[in-house]
C-alpha cells in the first residue's frame, strides 16, 4: 500500500500539530523551500489553507506561518443504543459545538438518521455550521466500511445493509464516512486521547455492547470485511447465556452493560443483594449504573459481579496481547466508568495469562475521553478523507 499524498501529509501535520511555518514544514516532510511552496501555494488555491501571520524570529526576517483554513467544518457522530451524540469541530478538530439526545437504535434508520439530520440542522441554525465539509459517523454495531452500510448488527433491527453513507451523503451535500462506533473511539483516542503517542494499541468498549478497535502502525485495522475486533461475540463459556447473534456464552452476553443489568435484576429479586433489592423496589427497573452505586456502597454481591465480568473480558483480551502484542489497551465505554475493581480484575488476568514478553511495559488504562472519543474520532476519520 502506497503512503499518503505530499498534500495529505502536510494537511495532517498541520491538523496534528497546529500552525506551522513554511520552513518547518519542509523539513518535516523533507521537501525543498521551491517544492514546500509550491505545495502549499496549490493547498491555498484549493481553500484548505491560509495565512497565519509571522512566526517569532530567529535571526533575520520573520518567516511566515500557515494553518488550515479556520472555515473548515466537520461533524462527528457517535450513536449508540441509548443515545446521539453530535460535534462540530474546526479544521484541526478542536470540538466547537457539542450536543445530544436520548435515541432508541432499534426504532430503525429513517428515525435516527432522521434525528441526525435534525441535530446538524440545529447546529447550522445556531451558526456553528457555515458550511459542512464532511462528517464521520460511528454505528453501534458490525460496518462494512467500503460501502457504507451496517451488516447484520444484533442491536440494530432494520438497518442490515441501510445505506446510511449514500442516505447522508444526499442528505446532507458532503462526503460521509461510516464505521463501527469502536474503530472511531479508537481513533479519538488516538488523536487526543491517552493513545497519542502509541502506534499499536487496542480500544476496548464496555457498554451496552463489547467490542474493540485495533490500531496497527498507527491505523486502524478492520480486516478483510470490516468485522475486526468483535470481541463482544467471542465464546467465553460453551453452554452460557443466549446472545443477540444468536449463539451461547459471548462475551457480551455474560459481561456488558445489558449483561451486567440482567444479573443485578437476578440478584436483587432472589435478596442476595439488599441494596440492588431495594434500588429495584424504588425505581422498579436496574441498570449498569445500579451495580455500580451498590459496588460503591460496599455491597459484596455488587462486588462480586465486577469481578466475574473483569476476568472474563481480561481472558478474553489476554489472548488478544498474546496474538496481537500492543503497547497500549485503553478500556473505555460506560461500564468502564465503575473504576479501579473493574480494571485491577481485568489487568490482573491480562498479566497472569499472557507471556512476560508481551505483557512487559504494557499499560492498562481507562479512558479520560468520555462520551467525546467517539464524536472526535468521527471527525478524525472524515478529516482524513478530505485530506487526502
Amino acid at each position: 500500500m502506497s503512503g499518503p499524498s505530499t498534500h495529505a501529509r502536510l494537511l495532517r501535520l498541520l491538523r496534528d500539530r497546529g500552525p506551522q511555518s513554511r520552513a518547518e514544514l519542509g523539513d518535516l516532510v523533507e521537501l525543498s523551500r521551491t517544492r514546500i511552496g509550491a505545495e502549499l501555494d496549490r493547498l491555498t488555491e484549493l481553500g484548505l489553507i491560509e495565512e497565519a501571520g509571522l512566526a517569532e524570529s530567529r535571526g533575520g526576517r520573520r518567516p511566515a506561518v500557515v494553518r488550515i483554513n479556520s472555515g473548515l467544518r466537520f461533524a462527528g457522530v457517535n450513536v449508540g443504543a441509548t443515545s446521539v451524540d453530535v460535534a462540530v469541530t474546526d479544521g484541526e478538530l478542536h470540538v466547537l459545538e457539542h450536543i445530544a439526545e436520548e435515541i432508541d437504535v432499534r426504532e430503525g434508520p429513517d428515525h435516527v438518521l432522521g434525528r441526525v439530520t435534525y441535530l446538524i440542522g440545529k447546529l447550522r441554525d445556531q451558526g456553528h455550521l457555515p458550511q459542512l465539509h464532511g462528517l464521520g459517523i460511528g454505528l453501534p454495531g458490525p460496518v462494512s466500511f467500503r460501502d457504507g452500510v451496517p451488516y447484520a448488527p444484533p442491536i440494530m433491527p432494520g438497518w442490515d445493509q441501510f445505506p446510511v453513507r449514500d442516505n447522508l451523503t444526499r442528505e446532507l451535500g458532503c462526503p460521509v464516512l461510516v464505521d463501527n462506533d469502536v474503530n472511531v473511539m479508537a481513533l479519538g483516542e488516538q488523536h487526543v486521547g491517552v493513545a497519542r503517542t502509541s502506534e499499536d494499541f487496542l480500544f476496548v468498549k464496555i457498554g451496552t455492547g463489547v467490542g474493540c478497535g485495533i490500531v496497527v502502525n498507527g491505523e486502524v485495522y478492520r480486516g478483510a470485511n470490516g468485522s475486526a475486533g468483535d470481541i463482544g461475540h467471542i465464546q467465553v463459556e460453551e453452554d452460557g447465556p443466549a446472545c443477540g447473534c444468536g449463539n451461547l456464552g459471548c462475551l457480551e452476553a455474560l459481561f456488558s452493560g445489558a449483561a451486567l443489568a440482567r444479573a443485578a435484576l437476578a440478584v436483587a429479586s432472589s435478596g442476595e443483594s439488599p441494596f440492588l433489592a431495594v434500588r429495584l423496589q424504588e425505581r422498579g427497573i436496574l441498570a449498569a449504573t445500579d451495580v455500580a452505586d451498590a459496588l460503591a456502597a460496599g455491597d459484596p454481591v455488587a462486588g462480586r459481579l465486577v469481578r466475574e465480568g473483569g476476568r472474563r473480558v481480561g481472558l478474553v483480551l489476554a489472548g488478544l496481547v498474546s496474538f496481537f502484542n500492543p503497547d497500549l489497551i485503553v478500556i473505555g465505554g460506560g461500564v468502564a466508568r465503575i473504576g479501579h475493581v473493574l480494571l485491577a480484575e481485568i489487568r490482573s488476568a491480562v498479566y497472569r495469562r499472557s507471556l512476560p514478553l508481551a505483557t512487559n511495559n504494557l499499560p492498562l488504562v481507562v479512558s479520560e475521553l468520555g462520551e467525546t472519543s467517539g464524536v472526535i474520532g468521527a471527525a478524525r476519520m472524515i478529516s482524513d478523507l478530505v485530506y487526502r
